[in-house]
């Protein structure tokens, strides 16, 4: 039997996939157990006497290291005060460029716009106005 054959029937999958999620409770189980299968194809079923105990000793074990990994690495929060400063305040040349090419795109575009649509869209965006107030004020 190949491989394949022997993950692919949707019984083993779904057994194998509550197997997976309720062992190591964690929200990355279909990821988990892709990665389980994939190592399960690299390596084939030669030598691998009970294909299904494979599966899910190498979920556990990516489950592990994914485990120790996220808690080594901390992310901190980019809004506190005290860890974010600006490298450089002033934008470099090429942002100034894309931000110019950006402009005359907006440019372009609010040009091709009917003069009400225009009216609307200013109301909205500049002056922060709900499109029910803009539809009274309209009328």
């Amino acid at each position: 039997m190949s491989v394949a054959e022997w993950c692919f029937g949707q019984s083993v999958w779904m057994s194998l996939h509550e197997r997976i999620r309720r062992q190591n409770r964690r929200p990355d189980t279909d990821d988990l157990l892709q990665t389980a299968l994939l190592h399960l194809f690299e390596r084939g079923l030669d030598g691998i006497d009970h294909p299904e105990a494979y599966v899910l000793r190498t979920a556990r074990n990516l489950a592990i290291d994914r485990a120790r990994r996220e808690k080594r690495v901390r992310f901190s929060s980019l809004d506190a005060d005290d860890c974010v400063e600006p490298v450089c305040a002033t934008p470099g040349p090429e942002r100034v460029l894309l931000g110019r090419e950006q402009l005359e795109r907006v440019r372009r575009a609010f040009a091709l716009l009917d003069p009400r649509t225009a009216r609307i869209f200013l109301m909205h965006r500049l002056d922060g106005l709900t499109y029910s107030l803009i539809a009274r004020r309209s009328n």
